[in-house]
């Protein structure tokens, strides 16, 4: 039986080694990047193109727990979550710059796991690493990512600009991601009480990977394109569908009426959220963390919508003064409320 190979302390590399470390492999597929790791700063050529630019910042404890995360898992979604900004605003990303801030438990074989699922997902987004900074850290592990894209100006689509009337769509299905992290969080507490337990997760492999490795939406982005239809506002769903759907109606100055049963939600989170004792629809609008899109476009693409796969129109947008409506499949209505995630909620501890 081989001996374990024992793990290299960051110490042993510091920060400028750590870097070279990491980044001495990377190659750039983007003609707008023109310098990227080495430097003082990265350069980047875009013409006549507007740049977009996003980030997005992972608190360990916070924004995910390693208990169950896998690094590699870590390092991907870290990159996807911050694409699919870009992608909400109808672009491409190009480019991202990564900051970490460590503790000394982290091992260099680790931080290469994380940095195993960031490359991975730059290769499957088209995205060029080309800068970041390493710091240390007292209290356990922070992800910075920023991401840096392009589009046609006339391309650019923004949460302000829906217009009443408008059909209101979604892509993939909701509430998946908030039923892993469930699933998870229970079957941490079983280990808590019982490190023998191992668990079982077989028939929800899917939701698992929705909240552990999520991917952006860059496939309906080209899919619209190809199809001719410009969205008149879209966003990104990580905060819960009916957290979204009233920011744009907010921003825009119109009202909606979402209808429950045109909600996609799939069969395991349904079966999770009844093991749970959850209501499904619930979890659909409040849970997050899906990163599908959320965008309105005008009624005339109701034909073409309708053939595409992978697209739901879950309601339409109305005037402002007939108020944010959910139609439940009995036809009841309630007022639509964001319940989303919240940061700094004054009820935690």
């Amino acid at each position: 039986m081989s001996e374990k190979k024992p793990l290299t302390q960051l110490s042993t590399l510091g920060e400028f080694g750590l870097i070279r470390h990491l980044t001495k492999d990377i190659k750039l597929n983007n003609p707008s990047t023109i310098k990227g790791v080495g430097d003082d700063a990265a350069v980047l050529d875009y013409k006549d193109k507007k740049v977009l630019v996003s980030t997005d910042m992972l608190i360990e404890g916070v924004h995910f727990d390693l208990t169950y995360t896998p690094l590699k898992h870590l390092g991907y979604k870290s990159v996807a979550t911050n694409a699919s900004d870009i992608f909400a605003m109808n672009g491409t990303p190009r480019q991202i710059t990564v900051s970490l801030a460590l503790s000394n438990r982290f091992s260099l074989e680790a931080v290469e796991e994380l940095y195993a699922g960031i490359y991975l997902a730059c290769e499957h987004y088209g995205i060029d690493l080309v800068g970041g900074d390493t710091t240390s850290s007292k209290t356990g592990m922070c992800i910075s990512i920023t991401v840096i894209g392009e589009a046609e100006e006339n391309d650019i689509v923004y949460r302000n600009t829906a217009k009443e009337n408008d059909l209101i769509c979604v892509s993939g299905d909701l509430g998946a991601a908030y039923m892993g992290l469930q699933l998870l969080e229970r079957e941490k507490t079983v280990y808590n009480g019982n490190p023998e337990a191992q668990p079982d997760f077989t028939g929800y492999e899917y939701i698992l990977e929705r909240q552990l490795k999520p991917e952006a939406r860059g496939d309906i982005i080209r899919l619209l394109k190809e199809k001719n239809i410009r969205p008149t506002a879209m966003m990104d769903i990580s905060d819960g569908l009916s957290s979204e759907i009233l920011h744009i109606c907010h921003d825009s100055g119109v009202g909606c009426r979402i209808y429950e049963e045109k909600i996609p939600i799939d069969y395991q989170t349904y079966k999770m959220a009844e093991e749970l004792n959850m209501n499904a629809t619930v979890c659909a609008l409040s849970g997050g963390e899906d990163y599908e899109l959320l965008f309105t476009v005008p009624l005339k693409y109701l034909d073409t919508l309708t053939t595409l796969e992978d697209i739901s129109i879950i309601g339409h947008t109305c005037k402002t003064e007939e108020g944010y409506t959910l139609v439940t499949r009995d036809r009841n209505e309630f007022e639509l409320k964001a319940q989303g995630w919240t940061n700094f909620n004054t009820t935690e501890k």
